[in-house]
């Protein structure tokens, strides 16, 4: 499984949980935000904290961060020890 990691949108912050199945977690500075999924290619959907069911409304913030993510995921960036490795 892939691991936890930070994306930035203008001045705040955000960790990302992977969960799998293309489901993460959010923590919007430093607080649980939001539970995103992938729908399809453009949309992500988030789900209702108490209910834990999907909500179809669209949300501009989870569709940018849901958009960094998929950015993530095809350009992770190298490990430090990775970059020493290549020396």
């Amino acid at each position: 499984m892939q691991q936890p990691f930070d994306l930035e949108i203008g001045a705040i912050n955000y960790a990302v949980f992977p969960e799998g199945n293309d489901t993460y977690v959010i923590f919007k500075e430093g607080k649980e935000y939001v539970q995103i999924q992938k729908d399809d290619a453009e949309q992500w959907i988030k789900f209702d904290k108490e209910t834990a069911l999907p909500l179809f409304e669209y949300d501009e913030e989870v569709n940018q961060i849901g958009t960094l993510i998929t950015a993530y995921q095809e350009n992770p960036p190298l490990d430090e020890e990775e970059d020493e490795e290549e020396i």
